[in-house]
């Protein structure tokens, strides 16, 4: 995995600022696209790991490290909002249903409980 996550690193680091799309990343790192995908998910630990500046996606730029602040919240946001259509569409389709059948379940009250909890502060901090 190490290879792989070098490869990407490589490659985002050179393209900085302008960032790099998917096909473009994989060409030049020539790596196949799984294995783009797994060296972009380590490279996001390491990052984590090492303080090294974010990796981010934007549609209009690809992928990119150490955007600005503006870039950065606008991504997050993104990320966000997509995660809690994500739950939410948990919560109804399958959570709720399932509270439904088994109403007086204790698991199933502490597990409402805990995503509508969730939820509300996915929402709090979307809608922030």
């Amino acid at each position: 995995m190490g290879l792989r996550w070098r490869g990407v690193q490589g490659q985002l680091f050179e393209a900085r600022p302008a960032g790099l799309r998917f096909p473009q990343l994989t060409r030049a790192s020539e790596l196949p696209p799984s294995q783009g995908r797994s060296g972009l998910a380590a490279l996001r630990e390491i990052i984590a790991e090492k303080g090294w500046p974010p990796l981010i996606w934007t549609s209009a730029d690809g992928y990119q490290l150490g955007a600005e602040r503006a870039a950065l919240e606008a991504y997050e946001r993104a990320v966000l909002t997509e995660k809690l259509t994500e739950f939410r569409r948990f919560i109804t389709g399958t959570v709720a249903p399932h509270a439904a059948a088994h109403a007086g379940d204790k698991w199933v009250k502490h597990t409402v409980a805990q995503l509508n909890s969730i939820e509300s502060t996915l929402d709090l901090v979307v809608s922030s």
